[in-house]
């Protein structure tokens, strides 16, 4: 629990577990954690945290993932050695969704498994959780201090066009409708909390790349292709950058149109899917932007393998007890873009809507 005047939340996604050993034998969740609390070879400092999100997509996988990339997720998991299991709170990503005609997001459930129901098989004891969970593994809260936390996992499953198909990680991001009535009424209930919303997409037209087509080129004919995202054309490829179906409903901008109609309702959306450096501003939209008196953070990507603009970063937001600001600094992994380690000219400021307590 929290024994000093700041907290410190690391935020984290698409490790792609599977892509980066596959294609180099590199562990990108393991020596990320590592790096966290080892420092990193190229000489990142070491900081600390004390729980993480991790935004989605562990697999690497253009197939439904099985179980031989489900145990590698949980032996990198395992490469901490400061913070246990439980200390990461996970959502689903596209990539990890069930196939057509398996059981409803499976994978997830037996591997990664936030509230601890298949603990012989995730190694997540509930018990052991420093905020304890309340909900399920599609949606779920926990508290920190003055902090709730909303959880909502991606529901990329069941087959085209809301789904992925047999092929593909099919990028467009899927809610039920039952999981947007559970955001709104959670929203509507807790006007006195600093509300921060977590979802492996980021909202339409937000950050960097987040609008429609933007996860596509055109080639030299005129015709769409892969460059963000894999281009699916049977599975909402004007969406494949942003949360596109809620219910079943094509670019249904629910969420967006709640907090267009209640400014400032929650304080921060936090997502990742878009792997990009940090500097990017595809659609004239960088990583931090706000909107709607909401800071929407996109954390992109621990994977370097995964995707043609992938490059190894994560998040760190700091809450200091009795301030209405949070500090949001950027850790590069690796080395590639600039020296590995915090990149100054992507840390910012951001303003909460009433102090942290």
């Amino acid at each position: 629990m929290i024994d000093r005047n700041d907290f410190r939340l690391w935020v984290a996604g698409c490790s792609h577990v599977g892509t980066d050993l596959r294609v180099s034998g590199r562990e990108s969740l393991a020596d990320a954690i590592r790096q966290t609390e080892q420092g990193g070879s190229d000489g990142g400092p070491l900081f600390e945290w004390d729980i993480a999100l991790h935004l989605g997509d562990l697999s690497g996988s253009q197939t439904p993932p099985q179980d031989e990339e489900g145990r590698e997720v949980v032996r990198q998991f395992a490469a901490s050695q400061k913070h246990p299991r439980e200390h990461f709170y996970n959502i689903v990503g596209n990539h990890d969704a069930s196939g057509p005609d398996e059981p409803c997001q499976w994978w997830f459930r037996k591997w990664v498994d936030p509230t601890g129901e298949n603990t012989e098989h995730s190694a997540v004891h509930p018990g052991k959780r420093p905020y304890a969970i309340v909900g399920t593994w599609e949606r779920y809260t926990f508290r920190v201090g003055n902090l709730l936390f909303l959880m909502m996992s991606d529901r990329n499953d069941g087959g085209p066009p809301i789904g992925r198909g047999a092929q593909g990680g099919y990028p467009a991001g899927a809610v039920t409708d039952e999981t947007f009535a559970w955001w709104r009424r959670m929203v509507a209930d807790n006007p006195d909390t600093i509300i921060l919303s977590a979802h492996h997409h980021m909202l339409k037209e937000t950050t960097v790349a987040s609008g429609p087509w933007e996860g596509f080129v055109k080639d030299a004919h005129g015709q769409w292709k892969s460059h963000y995202h894999g281009y699916f054309p049977d599975g909402g490829p004007e969406g494949a950058s942003y949360l596109y179906f809620v219910g079943g409903k094509p670019d249904a901008q629910a969420f967006e149109s709640y907090l267009a109609e209640h400014p400032g309702a929650i304080d921060m959306w936090l997502g990742s899917h878009t792997h990009t450096h940090p500097d990017d501003q595809r659609g004239g939209r960088g990583h931090i932007e706000q909107k709607w008196e909401v800071n929407f953070i996109n954390v992109a990507a621990l994977t370097h393998h995964h995707g043609r603009l992938s490059t190894p970063m994560s998040r760190l937001l700091t809450f200091t007890n009795g301030s209405d600001t949070v500090r949001v600094q950027c850790y590069l992994h690796t080395s590639d873009y600039a020296p590995q380690g915090w990149y100054a000219p992507a840390e910012r400021v951001l303003r909460l809507s009433k102090p942290f307590q």
